[in-house]
């Protein structure tokens, strides 16, 4: 029965259906089929971004400068999914294995926002990180009034 509500709400989502718990309130976009999570969590005018990571349709490379662009383009791919841009995100946290890769990471990171538009951030060190990335990203983004 799990497995045929998770392909329920799979097939929901790729169609572009949302799942929502109360309209007013709480929106849940899945994640695809069989991830125990939602991809966005929308509360009013603020979605709430899962983690990213820097993986793309060949997996993870073992680059870190091309693992982090292709977090930051998945960011931008998952906030287009939503009509939104970077320019939307006020807040995001940051993962990374390795701090002393902290100067590399950022001159990547801001180059995806315009200067007077940096979101507010935290940052820390982790020891292993979803799929063995070297960074996860989590988001949040202001929707605004109306917005889907």
């Amino acid at each position: 029965m799990k497995l045929k509500i998770q392909t329920i709400l799979a097939t929901l989502w790729l169609a572009g259906v949302s799942v929502t718990a109360d309209a007013n309130e709480v929106t849940y976009y899945p994640s695809s089929a069989g991830a125990p999570f939602s991809k966005a969590v929308r509360v009013e005018n603020t979605l709430y971004l899962s983690g990213l990571i820097g993986a793309g349709k060949k997996g993870l490379s073992d680059d870190f400068d091309t693992q982090i662009t292709q977090l930051m383009e998945n960011l931008k791919s998952t906030l287009a999914s939503f009509n939104l841009t970077t320019a939307d995100v006020f807040k995001c946290t940051v993962m990374i294995d390795e701090m002393s890769k902290w100067p590399a990471f950022n001159s990547i990171y801001v180059s995806y926002f315009e200067p007077e538009r940096l979101p507010a951030r935290s940052a820390f060190g982790a020891d292993g990180l979803a799929m063995g990335a070297v960074a996860e990203l989590e988001c949040m983004a202001y929707v605004g009034e109306g917005a889907e």
